[in-house]
């Protein structure tokens, strides 16, 4: 990132450093909204030095950031430089942590295909290999599959209209986030801009769905919502996915469900048993992420596997259906996404997906 001339307030992130967030685990102190804010401009403009920059990311995340704080990120992300394309429809914003996973199926592309041919529609958004994990993510999969993800925004949001289902790619959409690839990459861990790109809602959608690993960071994750002063998100779940992604684990799963209009946080659990699905984290696992995933995708969107990976789709389409308001219960929800499945309406957009 080459430095820049631009003018800045009181607050370089060696002084942050020194006197609020750098000053040890029991002493460091929150920033004002102000201070974060000023932060992350210096660093979009790449104003701080590398080694100021990597010590103010990792005393952030041995503080813990809070929901100000990140809200504050996310507005200066959004305001820097968030290239949005809203299409006619109103998906549900599915944003998977962007790193990737390394060992179960990414079942998203299978479940908004289904989801979206039930008549909901949905949104997918990541990068490519992004930092720190730099495993397989929703790129991968589309890649795989024969889909063209390397889009600029407004073809995304025509896929989305056209087709039921849209993929939006950073580099495209959120360069300012993209540029700090070779940072972040240098970390070695997670730091909060792994965070706040989730929910950079690129379609400009009204609900959100994504994961966590706590139900304490579901609730921060709502704050943040809240307190941003450009997310206009009214609805947020989100639940405890495997490998933290946006897919709902075998066995017992959390949920958080914010409801703006009702001005309601609530959570409940979800056990697959219930849905008459016996199975274990283990029954989702593949060899190759990328390549099973595309596989398994085709195959249970043509109908031709009746085992954990059709139910598991099946059950995560049932899932954004519900998370978008367009059925009352998950149940209701898993009729439409079997039936979706059943009479060839969810291959047909994974066609359409790979002919547009």
């Amino acid at each position: 990132m080459a430095q820049t001339t631009r003018e800045f307030g009181d607050w370089p992130l060696k002084r942050l450093m020194t006197e609020v967030v750098g000053t040890g685990t029991k002493s460091a102190e929150d920033m004002s909204r102000e201070q974060a804010r000023e932060a992350f401009e210096r660093i979009l403009a790449g104003e701080p030095d590398p080694t100021t920059l990597g010590a103010f990311w990792l005393a952030n995340r041995w503080k813990h950031n809070n929901a100000e704080e990140l809200s504050a990120f996310t507005d200066v992300m959004i305001e820097e430089g968030v290239v949005s394309a809203e299409p006619d429809c109103d998906p549900v914003d599915c944003g998977a942590n962007y790193d990737g996973k390394h060992t179960s199926a990414i079942l998203g592309v299978g479940a908004g295909a289904v989801a979206a041919a039930a008549g909901t529609p949905v949104v997918v958004h990541s990068g490519d290999r992004v930092p720190t994990q730099k495993e397989t993510a929703y790129k991968h999969v589309l890649d795989e599959l024969g889909v063209r993800t390397e889009l600029e925004p407004e073809e995304s949001a025509e896929m989305v209209d056209e087709t039921g289902f849209g993929f939006y790619y950073q580099p495209a959409f959120n360069p300012p986030i993209d540029s700090l690839y070779d940072r972040r990459d240098q970390m070695g861990v997670r730091t909060f801009v792994n965070t706040i790109e989730t929910v950079a809602n690129p379609a400009n959608a009204d609900v959100h769905l994504g994961s966590f690993y706590h139900l304490a960071f579901a609730k921060k994750m709502t704050d943040l919502i809240k307190g941003s002063e450009h997310l206009e998100y009214s609805r947020v779940i989100m639940f405890q996915g495997m490998e933290g992604y946006d897919d709902i684990r075998p066995g017992y799963t959390k949920v958080a469900e914010w409801d703006e209009s009702a001005g309601t946080f609530e959570d409940f659990e979800i056990e697959t048993a219930e849905y008459g699905m016996e199975m274990e984290g283990d029954d989702l696992a593949v060899e190759d992420v990328r390549a099973d995933s595309a596989r398994i995708t085709e195959e249970v969107l043509a109908g031709e596997r009746d085992d954990h990976f059709a139910d598991a789709i099946a059950l995560n389409g049932a899932f954004r259906i519900y998370a978008r308001g367009d059925v009352d219960s998950l149940e209701e929800g898993l009729e439409d996404a079997r039936a979706a499945i059943t009479d060839g309406s969810a291959q047909a957009v994974l066609e359409d997906l790979q002919s547009f």
